[in-house]
């Protein structure tokens, strides 16, 4: 600071000193300035001020880590559907059981062609005026064929074990059958009391005789193996058929089902 004179010279006045302190030496004219941490009372027994502590911030909700999928719950992505029921497998199933029934039914017809033939075949031929000795069972139905170019009187005697009456009857009916290039016609059906061993003796001019088993029998057998030809494939058939149409509107409707 400057002071005045009235003489019109100006002295400069020397610093002033207060307390011990230059107020210059702080270079402000005003004094020295006070920091955050400086107490402005010396005497005062009160520290330093501390700076306030910042506030805690509000606990935050940890974030989801992008990408993680929420847990699927009732309004989640539907399961994959399952496969379609009823499956093929029912359809192929059927079909085979056709082609079995199918061939059991030939196999059925064939086998009572064979047994037709077999018992055709199983004549036991004798010349006229001889006699043969044959096993004749009541159940097989055993009966006297013959077989000759022209018609002839012909007479047979069938003699069994002492005890045994044997009866000879002629068929109601015409029975005749072709086996190779002779043909046999039943002349006699034989009456036999039990199964046992027996003297069969025929007479007639120019005739073959023969003993087998009436062809009635044999010819059930080859009926009843018709009938299994036609049956069964014809069953099979027809539930192949049922099979596949159900199963495959159930599968349309199973479908149609899990598109919704």
């Amino acid at each position: 600071m400057y002071g005045y004179r009235p003489q019109g010279a100006i002295t400069p006045i020397g610093p002033k000193r207060q307390a011990g302190r230059n107020l210059l030496t702080s270079g402000n004219p005003y004094g020295p300035t006070m920091t955050d941490n400086q107490n402005p009372f010396p005497d005062d027994a009160r520290g330093p001020s501390r700076p306030y502590a910042q506030a805690t911030p509000y606990a935050q909700e940890p974030s989801r880590t992008q990408g993680t999928p929420y847990p699927q719950g009732a309004y989640g992505t539907p399961p994959p559907p399952g496969p379609v029921r009823p499956r093929i497998l029912w359809i192929v199933l059927a079909w085979v059981l056709f082609l079995v029934l199918l061939v059991v039914g030939v196999a059925g017809f064939a086998g009572g062609l064979t047994s037709t033939i077999k018992d055709a075949a199983s004549i036991t031929t004798f010349e006229s005026g001889k006699s043969v000795s044959v096993e004749l069972d009541p159940k097989d139905k055993p009966a006297i064929y013959a077989s000759s170019d022209q018609r002839a009187d012909i007479s047979c005697e069938v003699a069994g074990a002492p005890g045994l009456d044997v009866k000879l009857t002629r068929p109601s009916t015409s029975q005749t059958f072709t086996y190779g290039d002779t043909t046999w016609e039943m002349v006699f059906q034989i009456g036999t009391p039990a199964a046992g061993t027996y003297q069969v003796s025929c007479e007639g001019e120019g005739v073959t005789f023969g003993v087998g088993k009436e062809i009635i029998g044999s010819v059930g057998k080859l009926v009843g193996g018709a009938i299994a030809m036609v049956a069964l494939p014809i069953l099979g058939f027809l539930v192949a058929v049922i099979v596949t149409i159900v199963v495959l509107v159930r599968r349309g409707g199973a479908r149609k089902r899990a598109m919704r």
